[in-house]
């Protein structure tokens, strides 16, 4: 069995109370691998805690590990894409998170999956109890919306815990120049062999999730404008339909018009209409603005991420 150099990538932001016993965890599950050279990469996305201090230490003591933190916040997408490149020499890659919700005793069966010729092996998060109803409900929907927009299949409730294989990763790194990533989507698009695995996703260790409501949102937004046009030719279908209503509408009040004298003035039909129509147009316009805000932010070509140091 040839010998695989692997290299953990895991994006931190303000994680002090739990980075060392994922560090420790991790290490364990590392050392443990037979025919394996482990590395780590911790990404830190400017943290205000001390999270960067304890790393320094653990970077310090474990040869294994390197940090590389970043000049501010760029984002829990752009911080995996930092790791990716730093990391291009390895046979394969695996991206986590640090709060212990992705376990580290699963790498030994991503490495075997891996071992059996496949690209990517992605996770796909059990649902459990500890799981917001309602998070649940909407990550389900948007997986569908986004799969019947774009083509693209893809699991609901699948994670960023991933295995890559070095030649996928280089792909991302060298072909890819996109600013508003969903790794997900892309990794789904970028097809090979791919192949799933069931985990348990735990309560957080310590502190609290960085995934607001507007992040969520924001991700979700990316992985819309990233994958699909339909949105803005549903713009297009919304204006025939409700023009087609109008037209109808239009031949109707002037029939009434002429035939029934007791009509009052249309004060409140106008009023309704003018509402609609304006309502129709603002939802259109905010499709439209959607996506030139990504090609703003876009051809501005500004650098992804900026690395103040690595350790």
């Amino acid at each position: 069995m040839s010998q695989i150099k692997l290299t953990v990538i895991a994006p931190v932001f303000n994680e002090e109370q739990v980075i060392e016993a994922f560090h420790a965890r991790l290490s364990e599950v590392l050392a443990s691998l037979d025919g394996i050279d482990a590395n780590v990469i911790y990404v830190v996305d400017r943290c205000t805690d001390n999270t960067l201090a304890i790393l320094r230490v653990l970077a310090k003591r474990d040869s294994i590990t390197r940090v590389i933190a970043l000049s501010s916040r760029f984002g829990h997408q752009m911080s995996l894409v930092a790791g990716i490149d730093n990391a291009l020499d390895s046979d394969a890659i695996i991206m986590m998170d640090c709060d212990l919700q992705h376990p580290p005793e699963l790498i030994p069966d991503l490495i075997n999956i891996f071992r059996n010729g496949f690209d990517v092996v992605y996770t796909v998060r059990k649902d459990t109890e500890e799981i917001n109803p309602f998070r649940r409900m909407a990550g389900n929907l948007f997986y569908k919306l986004i799969t019947k927009l774009s083509h693209i299949p893809m699991h609901s409730n699948v994670a960023d815990f991933r295995l890559i294989s070095g030649r996928v990763a280089k792909i991302l790194s060298t072909d890819f120049s996109e600013r508003n990533m969903f790794l997900r989507g892309i990794f789904s698009w970028i097809g090979f062999r791919q192949a799933g695995i069931e985990y348990v996703a735990h309560k957080r260790a310590g502190g609290r999730s960085k995934y607001s409501l507007s992040r969520v949102l924001q991700l979700a937004t990316a992985g819309v404008l990233s994958f699909s046009t339909k949105p803005l030719r549903l713009g297009i279908f919304m204006g025939c339909i409700f023009s087609l209503f109008a037209f109808i509408l239009s031949i109707w009040m002037i029939a009434e018009f002429f035939f029934d004298s007791t009509i009052p003035s249309g004060w409140t039909t106008l009023v309704v209409l003018l509402l609609m129509f304006s309502g129709i147009q603002l939802i259109v316009l905010g499709i439209i603005g959607a996506y030139i805000g990504g090609i703003f932010d876009e051809v501005k070509n500004r650098p992804r991420y900026i690395i103040d140091e690595q350790i």
